[in-house]
């Protein structure tokens, strides 16, 4: 009964998991540029994501990862550019190692590594951050990116993907690691509907980034 009990919570917590071990800090990650959409100059706009691919809950093996799916349409839809956090130390791709991973990352409050940084966020005023929710909270490597980056005087919009619980409060998260900027209300994303449905995401988003003004 304890097993299945735990198995369940880690359905509703967990969607996807992503990419590094590591305990704290390491080597400074190497420098790296956004790929950049076509967009009209006065509008600077940077959809910042973490997404993980292999065996997901319910779904099968996938080659895209649900947030990266949602970033996507994102930057899309406001011609912004796009910058992929990766982990210095890919996650499993087998679903419970890498939910297993997670749980021990977040219990030791980990920094895990990442590969690659930005060489500069000042020519944007707006920064979209995505993740997948890990046990009700954003991946360790996600919080060693924006503590590195701080952010300082943007305004951060958070969305996730997620297996049941939501936003589950990141928002807050983000918020403590960047405490000079301006973090927005978010957006949370079914995980499975990501690959199952993406016409009623894009909708989703659609909606979501009109009640945002874009």
């Amino acid at each position: 009964m304890k097993k299945i009990f735990l198995l369940l919570l880690m359905i509703l917590t967990v969607s996807g998991c992503g990419g590094a071990s590591q305990e704290k800090t390491s080597t400074a990650p190497e420098k790296n540029q956004p790929t950049t959409q076509a967009r009209s100059a006065d509008k600077k706009i940077l959809v910042v994501y973490f997404s993980r691919t292999g065996e997901e809950y319910n779904v099968g093996n996938i080659t895209t990862g649900n947030t990266a799916i949602v970033a996507d349409i994102i930057a899309k839809k406001l011609g912004a550019d796009t910058f992929e956090v990766k982990a210095a130390t890919p996650y499993p791709d087998a679903y419970e190692a890498c939910t297993e991973l997670a749980k021990r990352e977040l219990e030791s409050n980990a920094r895990p590594a990442f590969a690659k940084n930005i060489d500069s966020f000042a020519q944007y005023d707006t920064i979209f951050v995505g993740y997948p929710i890990w046990w009700g909270a954003v991946p360790r490597v996600m919080m060693t990116f924006l503590e590195a980056n701080a952010l300082s005087g943007k305004t951060i919009v958070p969305f996730c993907t997620h297996g049941g619980s939501g936003l589950s409060g990141t928002e807050r998260e983000i918020a403590d690691a960047c405490p000079n900027a301006k973090v927005l209300s978010g957006l949370a994303i079914v995980g499975k509907q990501c690959q199952n449905d993406p016409a009623a995401v894009e909708s989703e988003v659609a909606d979501w980034l009109k009640g945002l003004g874009y």
